[in-house]
């Protein structure tokens, strides 16, 4: 797989494109870049210059560039950007990176930015959200997920999946709850396409599902998750009430981020610590 090359030559093009105000050059120039080289321009460039770009470029991929961006850099972005302005890119992302890039507001910007959100549902999820610690489970979650009950038909469960997939970025597994929404298991890719029309959930789920409480940390479930190699988690309650799940995605941030911060602060107080040192293990 070829990589997108990021240079002085690109960034020096892309300016004076932003200078000239030619808006369809740039849109073209930057239309094929993957959101996280996207991120990487972003952090190459001048805030007034990604604040252009935000503006005119295609909303969905600027708002998961911002949302890959390192927070002290998002931070000078936002302030530059309208309560309308943020509540559009935040609509464009799953709810555990819209409630990071929230969560960044002051508490007087964040009901002006949710006054500004059309998605009444997503306000509300990024609401329970911000309740949660940053670094746990709680906190790390996406509301976002595929969920069964498993008293449906597979005819009726595959259309329930087909109608909620289209919310979920990546579909890493279907989880089967109850009538009061308890996680109960697992539906197999293979099961599920191999069962007769009129076999309900219960008969073929798999009960045995790893999941974490929302209140473990950070740390602890990047352990689990590594430990059995999972991509997705299921994140529940003290009654095991299904309430989001998390990603491998997040996990690799949750590291870099820890990372970072532990070698800065090992990097205080010993003069020993290596560059790839860190305090953070799994």
């Amino acid at each position: 797989m070829s990589q997108f090359k990021i240079n002085d030559e690109l960034i020096d093009r892309i300016k004076k494109l932003i200078l000239s105000e030619d808006k369809s050059k740039v849109i073209e120039k930057l239309k094929d870049v993957h959101y996280a080289d996207l991120a990487e321009i972003f952090e190459l460039l001048e805030i007034s210059e990604v604040v252009y770009i935000i503006k005119i470029f295609d909303k969905q991929k600027s708002a998961d560039a911002l949302a890959e961006l390192d927070e002290d850099i998002r931070e000078g972005i936002i302030e530059n950007l309208s309560e309308k302005e943020i509540a559009e890119k935040i609509e464009e992302l799953d709810s555990d990176d819209a409630t990071d890039i929230i969560s960044e507001l002051t508490e007087e910007r964040q009901e002006r930015v949710f006054s500004q959100i059309k998605d009444s549902s997503l306000a509300e999820d990024i609401k329970e959200l911000l309740k949660y610690g940053e670094n746990t489970a709680g906190g790390l979650m996406a509301k976002e997920l595929v969920k069964v009950n498993e008293n449906l038909s597979i005819s009726k469960c595959l259309d329930e999946i087909r109608k909620q997939a289209k919310n979920v970025s990546r579909v890493h597994s279907i989880y089967v709850v109850d009538s009061g929404n308890k996680l109960k298991g697992r539906l197999s890719l293979k099961d599920l396409v191999t069962a007769k029309a009129r076999t309900r959930v219960k008969d073929i789920y798999i009960p045995n599902v790893d999941y974490v409480h929302v209140n473990l940390e950070g740390e602890e479930v990047a352990k689990v998750m590594s430990k059995y190699d999972l991509e997705a988690i299921p994140v529940v309650n003290n009654r095991k009430i299904l309430l989001g799940r998390i990603t491998i995605d997040d996990i690799v941030d949750l590291i870099k981020d820890e990372a970072d911060k532990d070698y800065q602060l090992a990097a205080g107080i010993s003069s020993e610590v290596e560059a790839n040192d860190s305090i953070f293990q799994l």
